[in-house]
């Protein structure tokens, strides 16, 4: 009689055998991604494949954080890892420990990612570099402390421009520690203005040994200084995300060191030049200066300060004079235009006519008695003469036509 196996016994012989090849123990695949998904969970799966196949992948987080590159569709690369059975599933599938490009190393693509994205974010932008000092009174130099490369930038410095006060701020510039240690740096600096210039990067070495100035980190850290900041990292050839980023890129550490701080041996002579203009130009400012106070020496004001008191005091006077005519002639024209005014007005008035022997009929309420239609027989009328007021009642009217 034949043997029935469960669905799970079966599932489970084949992840037995899987487990247990060596070949698939530690293997390499090379093929284009696909579907490539990141969980919630910080698990990545995705598929590989050819022109004539597929191969389901994951990648647990803990692998996937070693990562240096940004997997993306359609990438090549090359996967290691182990095959075996997924037991639920009865699928099997990679279980990838390391991921790489197909072609160039992760370290070049990460870079180039890197690069696209600070780019797209402006970051580059060249309005946002900011001007070096001309005559920087303090220098922060921001690298190992135990390197060639900060032997070579103190030397410079001393040589070159001994008024300015130089700060080591030493961090490790390689290794996984090493970002976070001169994000840190470059932040302390700006939080306590230790510097008018900063400094920072490294002597030459490979792009592994490099790659401290190429993390994302350190990138926005420099982008964030408001404190200029010069990148100098490596040998000319090199270049970094750091040096994109930076307000100056210098090809050397050496030559950071020659572009941040001028030349006394230049300075000296411009500073003599400086001193022969100051002293002509003070020269001639006392030859002037003494010139005025010859002339004011000879001026009657100071020969003679009571005279020039006197001749203040006649123009005073005559000045005085002019004032009080000129005021006495308005007053006396106002006055004049004050008269006229007085006689229209008066001629003006009713009481005038009242004088001549007329007299001004007015109903009980104040209106004025223009015509007989205005009033009718038993109204009361208040008569004004030129020396009071006569109240009557009207009897009969009479009603006349003049001129009509």
């Amino acid at each position: 009689m034949n043997t029935v196996y469960e669905v799970s016994q079966i599932n489970a012989y084949l992840k037995d055998k899987l487990d247990t090849d060596p070949l698939l123990a530690n293997i390499y695949v090379r093929g284009e991604l696909s579907n490539y998904k990141v969980y919630p969970s910080g698990h990545h799966y995705f598929t590989l494949k050819d022109a004539e196949g597929s191969l389901k992948c994951v990648m647990f987080k803990s692998s996937a954080m070693r990562l240096r590159f940004r997997p993306e569709n359609g990438m090549r690369v090359i996967v290691m890892g182990r095959i075996t059975v997924y037991p639920r599933d009865g699928a099997y599938q990679l279980y990838c420990a390391a991921m790489t490009p197909d072609g160039v190393g992760d370290l070049h693509v990460a870079f180039e990612q890197l690069k696209q994205k600070l780019y797209q974010e402006g970051l580059f932008d060249p309005q946002h570099k900011k001007m070096l000092p001309p005559y920087p009174h303090k220098i922060a130099i921001i690298t190992s402390s135990a390197g060639a490369a900060v032997h070579d930038m103190l030397t410079i410095l001393a040589r070159r421009y001994p008024l300015a006060q130089v700060m080591l701020v030493p961090v490790r510039v390689q290794g996984e520690e090493a970002k976070a240690e001169i994000v840190e740096a470059i932040a302390y600096v700006n939080q306590h203005s230790l510097a008018d210039v900063i400094i920072t990067g490294r002597g030459g070495g490979s792009l592994e040994d490099l790659w401290a100035f190429n993390e994302e980190s350190v990138a926005r850290a420099i982008y964030a200084s408001r404190i200029p900041v010069i990148s100098a990292v490596g040998h000319e050839p090199d270049v970094t995300i750091s040096d994109f980023v930076a307000d100056v890129r210098a090809a050397t550490p050496s030559n950071g060191a020659e572009i941040v701080s001028p030349d006394k041996a230049e300075l000296l002579p411009y500073l003599a030049q400086l001193q022969s203009r100051l002293v002509a130009a003070m020269s001639k400012k006392v030859q002037v200066s003494r010139q005025q106070l010859s002339y004011l020496e000879n001026h009657r004001i100071l020969l003679d300060p009571v005279n020039y008191l006197a001749d203040r005091r006649l123009n005073l006077d005559y000045l005085q004079q002019r004032f009080t005519a000129l005021m006495q002639s308005f007053v006396q024209r106002k006055k004049g235009e004050f008269t006229s005014l007085a006689s229209a007005l008066d001629a003006m008035s009713p009481l005038k006519v009242l004088s001549r022997g007329y007299s001004m009929a007015r109903q009980e309420n104040g209106a004025l008695v223009k015509s007989v239609q205005d009033i009718t027989p038993g109204k009361t009328l208040v008569i004004t003469v030129t020396d009071g007021s006569i109240y009557t009642t009207v009897r009969e009217i009479e009603e006349e036509f003049y001129g009509k």
